[in-house]
């Protein structure tokens, strides 16, 4: 059994974490901000990017630009559904965005968002973990490791679980400290 894949595969929610982080920007406008954003387009769930241009003509606001205009109202209604509290304006194929300023009630629920995140990257890296446990066990039953390998390796992939459960623990408590002191 390989602990690098299962490695990789922990590094990768990890990643998938700091993306989204990077999307909660506090108080400024990013084109990061609507990357977690889908949208309902050609009878499939498309991210924001395949469908529009989103670009930062000011600090506090963003510009949307719809390559198709039969979709501006589902962008419209994916950004103004999604847990980021942006209500976007329609101008033609263009969606202007404006980013709220930071009251103490909207730091508090991008905090909430950012534990969000965080659990979820945790019950992936937990996922990651079951299934390097499964093959452990289908190995040593099928007789190729024995009991004594099998315990070491699991108790292998249980350290690096624990070292990226505290990586994201770590990564969320430092976006939690930017959110509130901004």
């Amino acid at each position: 059994m390989k602990t690098d894949e299962l490695k990789r595969r922990m590094q990768g929610a990890f990643s998938k974490l700091k993306e989204e982080f990077a999307g909660l920007r506090t108080g400024r406008a990013s084109i990061h901000l609507l990357e977690p954003i889908t949208v309902e387009a050609y009878g499939s769930a498309m991210s924001l990017n395949q469908v529009a241009n989103v670009s930062v003509p000011e600090s506090r606001m963003l510009s949307v630009q719809v390559w198709d205009r039969g979709l501006v109202s589902a962008v419209e209604k994916a950004i103004r559904n999604s847990s980021l509290g942006l209500n976007p304006i329609t101008e033609g194929q263009t969606l202007r965005v404006p980013v709220p300023e930071l009251s103490q009630e909207r730091r508090k629920e991008l905090a909430k968002v950012a534990h969000n995140y965080a659990e979820a990257s945790k019950v992936a890296v937990r996922n990651v973990r079951r299934d390097g446990m499964e093959q452990l066990k289908r190995l040593e039953k099928d007789g190729e490791i024995s009991q004594d390998e099998q315990r070491a390796w699991a108790d292998d992939v249980q350290k690096l679980t624990d070292q990226f459960i505290k990586d994201i623990d770590e990564a969320l408590t430092h976006k939690e400290a930017e959110i509130m002191q901004i």
